[in-house]
This record gives structure tokens, C-alpha cells and sequence, in this order.
């Protein structure tokens, strides 16, 4: 694995978390990714980013950041690191990657979405670990409010205000046993607490939810891995237009002559183009596991055999093994001492030497040794 610092890329090098435009600066967009960084990017020039933020660690290592956020003036920076803490940046002159505000382990689990009030007061965190946490900007050691036993199994799921800012909204996920299904819970931002719970679908999890400031409704997308869906809940006396629209006309009626096309979706994602590249460890592991790829040599012959050769025999021909099992070859120099089957030729090598004993009979001298000592008393 290489190391790679993050400044001198030209952008993200993993998949994105989060993104949002500068409230004030309509060329500037705030992102997120995995590759534990967040950038600032101009839209008039896309070739290098403005800025990149590297979030406080405890140790030197790569932690995805799950979620960001503008406040209202677009002059401070929120994000959600997957340790669980809350960093939070001030843009003024000569600032850098160190947070003014970090809050260490705000959440026990990933942070789904931050959101700051328009009075930049307040901040709400919205967390995989089935809390809604209520801070207070100049007292940020400790939450204000808990809000429980919300269930939240989506990385998307977000919190956030009415349009006056006196409501908090949430959605929340279908659990295992499937009770309660997917809801919209609403609380009260002076008293802090629960105002009412709406049941948006039973099947389903609510994942996003937006209010819309200017025609007063509330959007809420609701899906698993395989569906999804948008609910609109408004009030006829205070909603504006939006869906007002489609419920005060009547259906339009089919005719004859109406042909509709079954629009084909295309997803990038789904093409062996745009998917992730494995990692090379895995290709290596991969590759090892390769006999051809790897070069690696035949194993020995274990077992009942391969390839005509028998491994009980250590490698003999079948046909050998079979005359072997019939009795047709005996082979009984498996059990002979080495040195008594080479001294039985030792009489026959003296009396008709073949190789090289005959070329120098003529010149080698005789033996001087005497003789031992058993071999007189055995004459006497």
C-alpha cells in the first residue's frame, strides 16, 4: 500500500459521502468522501480544488468522513468523521485543516447528516447508532437533547428544521420484526420533545426528508435496496401549490391513440466500466491462488494418483503397480542390506575383472599387509 498525501491529488480517490453549495457562493460546493477528506471546489474551474481539509485524528490513519454541512452564511464548515466526533471549521484568513470545535466521540457509530440552524445556534447530528443529538454551538461538551430509540439503518438518512425553525424532523428505518415501519418524527425545538410521530409507510424506510420553505410540504423518500418511493404531506389551509396542483385536477383520461414508451434506465454504477477496482492485495491473493498465474510447480503425487502414475506406488507406472499387486515381478532388494548386496560380487569382480581392474594388473604391487594374528593360531 502506498502513501498518498491527499493535498497533492487532484480530488477525491474514493467514493463520495456528502456534498452541498456554499449558501452565499453559487460556484462553491462543499464535498465529502471516504477517502477522508473534505474539499472545496470553484464550478468555474474544476481542474484543482480550492481547499482541502483533513479531519483531527488520534492516529495517523485513513477515516471516512460520513457527512458535511454549510451554516447559513456559508462562513463555517460541519462534518461527521466515522470515529464518531463532530469537527467543525471557521473559513476566515490563513485557516487550515485544524478544527476550531471537535467534539470526540459524539456518536457510538457513523454519522449519517449535521445540520446548522439559521441562527447558527444549533447544530443537529443524526447517527447510525439510533440517536438524534441536539448541540449548542457555544457549549459544544455536551448535547442538549438525546432523542432514542430511532431506528437508522441508511448512510443518507438526515435531520433537519421546519421552515420557521421551530420543529426537528427525522425519519426513521424499518427494524427486523417490522412494527412500527417507517415513520416521520417531529420535536419541538424550545421545549425539546417528541410532538408526534407520522407513519409514512409500513414497509419501508424513511430515509430523506425535506421541508420546503416556500410552498410549506414535506417531502420524505421512503425505499429498501430493491424500491423506493417519495410521500408529500401538506395542509390544504397553510401549503402552497406543489402538491395541491396534482390533487385539485381530475385524472386525465387515456385514449386510443396514446402510446407509452417503457423508459429504459441506465445505471453507471452497474457497468464493468465505472466499478470499483478491486484492491491489489486481494489481485495478488487472487493471482497466488492461480497455478498458471503464479508459476507454480506440480505438486507431488498424493493419494489414489494423477496422470497414470499411482501415489501408493511413489510415482511407478500403473502397469508396474499392477504386475507388482499380481505377483508377475518380485522385487526384493527393497529389504537387502546395501552392503551385503554389493559384497556378493566381490569374489566374481576378482576372478573376471571386465572395467578397469584389467588395466592395471600388470603394475600394481603386492600386498605387504600382514597377516592377522586369528588366522596363525587357527593354523597352529
Amino acid at each position: 500500500m502506498y502513501i498518498r498525501d491527499l493535498k497533492n491529488t487532484k480530488g477525491h480517490i474514493s467514493g463520495l459521502t456528502g456534498g452541498e453549495w456554499n449558501p452565499k457562493s453559487k460556484e462553491t460546493i462543499l464535498t465529502s468522501s471516504e477517502d477522508g477528506s473534505l474539499r472545496l471546489w470553484d464550478v468555474s474551474d474544476f481542474s484543482s480544488q480550492k481547499q482541502v481539509i483533513k479531519p483531527k485524528l488520534k492516529r495517523p490513519m485513513r477515516i471516512p468522513v460520513t457527512s458535511c454541512a454549510w451554516d447559513h452564511e456559508g462562513k463555517r464548515i460541519v462534518a461527521g468523521v466515522g470515529d464518531g466526533s463532530i469537527q467543525l471549521w471557521t473559513i476566515k484568513t490563513g485557516w487550515g485543516s485544524r478544527p476550531d470545535i471537535h467534539v470526540e466521540k459524539a456518536h457510538t457509530e457513523d454519522i449519517t447528516g449535521v445540520k446548522f440552524s439559521t441562527d447558527g445556534q444549533i447544530l443537529l447530528s443524526r447517527s447510525m447508532d439510533s440517536t438524534l443529538k441536539i448541540w449548542d454551538l457555544r457549549k459544544m461538551k455536551t448535547p442538549l437533547k438525546v432523542f432514542d430509540d430511532l431506528p437508522n439503518n441508511y448512510a443518507e438518512t438526515n435531520a433537519s428544521f421546519s421552515s420557521d425553525e421551530q420543529l426537528i424532523f427525522t425519519g426513521t428505518s424499518v427494524e427486523k420484526d417490522g412494527r412500527n415501519g417507517g415513520l416521520l418524527c417531529f420535536f419541538d425545538r424550545r421545549k425539546l420533545e417528541l410532538v408526534s410521530r407520522v407513519g409514512i409507510s409500513p414497509h419501508y424506510s424513511v430515509i430523506r426528508s425535506l421541508w420546503h420553505p416556500r410552498i410549506n410540504q414535506v417531502f420524505a423518500t421512503v425505499g429498501d435496496k430493491k424500491e423506493g418511493g417519495t410521500h408529500i404531506l401538506y395542509d390544504p389551509s397553510v401549503s402552497q401549490r406543489g402538491a395541491l396542483v396534482c390533487v385539485g385536477r381530475a385524472p386525465r383520461k387515456k385514449s386510443v391513440d396514446d402510446y407509452e414508451v417503457q423508459p429504459l434506465i441506465h445505471n453507471p454504477h452497474a457497468l464493468p466500466l465505472f466499478r470499483d477496482q478491486p484492491s491489489r492485495k486481494r489481485q495478488r491473493e487472487k493471482m497466488m491462488k492461480d497455478p498458471l498465474k503464479s508459476h507454480k510447480p506440480e505438486a507431488p503425487v498424493s493419494g489414489p494418483g494423477f496422470g497414470g502414475k499411482i501415489g501408493t506406488t511413489k510415482g511407478s507406472l500403473l502397469t508396474q503397480y499392477l504386475m507388482k499387486e499380481g505377483g508377475l515381478i518380485k522385487e526384493t532388494w527393497m529389504d537387502e542390506d546395501p552392503r551385503e548386496a554389493i559384497l556378493k560380487y566381490a569374489d566374481a569382480a576378482k576372478n573376471d575383472p571386465k572395467f578397469i581392474a584389467p588395466a592395471y594388473a600388470q603394475t600394481q604391487p603386492e600386498t605387504v599387509f600382514a597377516e592377522s594374528d586369528s588366522d596363525g593360531e587357527e593354523k597352529k
